[in-house]
């Protein structure tokens, strides 16, 4: 099958399953800057209760999760697969946990949860910003824009995990010349001013591969390239990251 063809074929099967309503294709494919080994990212909008036996009935190669396998949170679980020589994720999306969520991002209120693979966690928005990226493949499914409110109270939140990370980090690390756990909260300090600054923008982030380049904060891979056991240079790139990342808030904020 060609890449059309795949597709389809794909998305038919996945929509095909009992609740599902809808199906996307994600990722990088879905902003057109898939490169020709990158995977296929996929999501089943399902309402009620999915099975994800069904999903392994279909006999395709791979690993198929539990709901809740992968935090139990708003990302909440799915599948690696190998369909056709491609390597394909699927999403489960509980619609009712995206409709509030977007209900939630309108006026502002989200919560940050832990996901594997990334450092500073996912917003609970995240399922809002994949409506607003993703391209829909079967049935319908909303595309907001980003809210106001959240472009207005996101950034603060961000920012303020990241402030106390770095205070933590200079106080009881840097001084110590404790350089894993000093690297491990300025980078993670880096990426949450990096949501901030996409916040304050008004621009979706559905995960942090592309995180600091989007938000202009990639110059600060040099800062943890250049950490050392010596307590003045960890102090320094505590520092370095508190001063670049507030003020690129700042100058998103004046945009």
């Amino acid at each position: 099958m060609d890449d059309s063809q795949f597709l389809d074929h794909v998305a038919d099967t996945l929509a095909a399953l009992p609740a599902v309503e809808a199906v996307t294709l994600g990722g990088s494919r879905a902003q057109g800057i898939a490169r020709p080994e990158s995977d296929w990212d996929m999501a089943i909008y399902y309402r009620g209760a999915f099975d994800p036996q069904s999903l392994r009935d279909v006999g395709w190669d791979g690993e198929v999760s539990k709901i809740g396998d992968w935090g139990g949170g708003v990302f909440n679980g799915g599948a690696w697969l190998h369909v056709d020589g491609r390597r394909v994720d699927v999403h489960y999306r509980d619609l009712a946990v995206v409709e509030r969520e977007l209900e939630r991002s309108r006026r502002g209120d989200f919560h940050i949860e832990p996901l594997m693979f990334h450092l500073a966690g996912i917003p609970s928005y995240l399922v809002v910003a994949e409506l607003g990226i993703n391209q829909v493949l079967r049935g319908e499914l909303p595309r907001p824009t980003y809210p106001d409110e959240l472009r207005r109270l996101a950034p603060d939140v961000w920012m303020g995990r990241a402030r106390m990370n770095l205070v933590y980090a200079e106080h009881n690390d840097a001084i110590h010349g404790r350089v894993t756990q000093t690297a491990g909260l300025v980078a993670v300090a880096a990426l949450e001013f990096a949501h901030a600054v996409m916040a304050a923008r008004g621009q979706w982030v559905t995960n942090e591969k592309r995180l600091l380049a989007d938000a202009g904060l990639d110059h600060l891979d040099e800062v943890i390239a250049g950490l050392s056991a010596d307590p003045e240079t960890l102090t320094a790139a505590v520092i370095a990251v508190r001063d670049h990342g507030e003020s690129a808030v700042l100058l998103a904020r004046e945009r």
